[in-house]
């Protein structure tokens, strides 16, 4: 059980959560994840990245978006709250040297689970620029932290409310033309992944992208996060999360994607129905 030490409501459905996790707070390394069980058994297990974690203090952190029911009762649970059930550090840990110039993309929520690995490469001695993007300034998360890590931060918002109004592929190519950095590494939604990695193929710069598919019980065994990669078929779970972003074939991910998306949106408008009218 995981007790919540705090929780913050970062921008409209996007909350971070800390939570005390000793175990998994000094064992976890950047690109790692955990399986997460807020109600008792039974119930749906979903992947998050462990977006920060205090080894001192025992404690990791979550950020997610409401997008379901077992997203939204975990957004209804406060301060004290205990989750029943947290399982990792699991996936293989984000491969960090000293590069030399890396360039880090970070779409939406996906700026959760970019920061750990900016960070680790900033450690390592890399120059890092990093490029964040969201649909307007409401929805943009972490950036006077990916601010802080960054030796060159840009801002896209695709209505123009808050730095630059484009996609972030658009920066990103002017800087594969000026400087050609060494590694990219992207992470969001998976079309933006998509065209991240066709951005920078034709420049021949290494890229990686940081794969959330559909997952069950985080060890290989369900088989619900395979994907294809290089003609190979892949488990997110334990091959990931990160792949080589050329090889991805994300068009069929995307297709996986929504698999469950009816019955999702099924479950999370009656779960709001309920929460409703436990308020009468």
């Amino acid at each position: 059980m995981s007790r919540i030490l705090s929780k913050i409501h970062l921008s409209k459905d996007v909350f971070q959560m800390k939570l005390q996790a000793p175990n998994i707070a000094r064992e976890r390394k950047a690109g790692q994840f955990v399986i997460l069980q807020a109600d008792s058994d039974y119930t749906e297990r979903i992947p998050l990245t462990i977006a920060d974690a205090d080894a001192e203090e025992g404690s990791i952190t979550i950020i997610f978006q409401v997008v379901g029911k077992t997203t939204l009762n975990l957004a209804l649970m406060n301060e004290g709250d205990v989750i029943e059930n947290v399982l990792g550090p699991l996936g293989q840990p984000t491969h960090i040297e000293n590069f030399g110039t890396v360039v880090c993309v970070g779409g939406g929520i996906g700026v959760a689970p970019l920061h750990p690995i900016a960070q680790a490469m900033k450690d390592a001695g890399n120059r890092v620029i990093t490029i964040v993007g969201a649909r307007t300034k409401e929805l943009l998360i972490l950036e006077d932290e990916m601010r802080a890590i960054a030796d060159e931060f840009i801002v896209c918002t695709d209505d123009g409310s808050y730095g630059r109004k484009d996609l972030v592929t658009k920066p990103l190519q002017e800087i594969c033309e000026s400087e050609k950095p060494d590694v990219a590494v992207v992470i969001g939604p998976p079309v933006m992944m998509k065209f991240c990695a066709e951005t920078t193929r034709p420049y021949g710069i290494k890229t990686y992208a940081s794969l959330n598919t559909i997952m069950v019980d985080g060890t290989g065994m369900c088989g619900g996060c395979r994907v294809t990669v290089g003609n190979e078929t892949k488990f997110v779970c334990v091959d990931g999360p990160e792949f080589d972003a050329h090889l991805v074939d994300f068009d069929t991910m995307m297709l996986r994607l929504t698999s469950f998306k009816t019955i999702e949106q099924k479950s999370n408008h009656e779960c709001h129905l309920e929460k409703a009218i436990e308020k009468l």
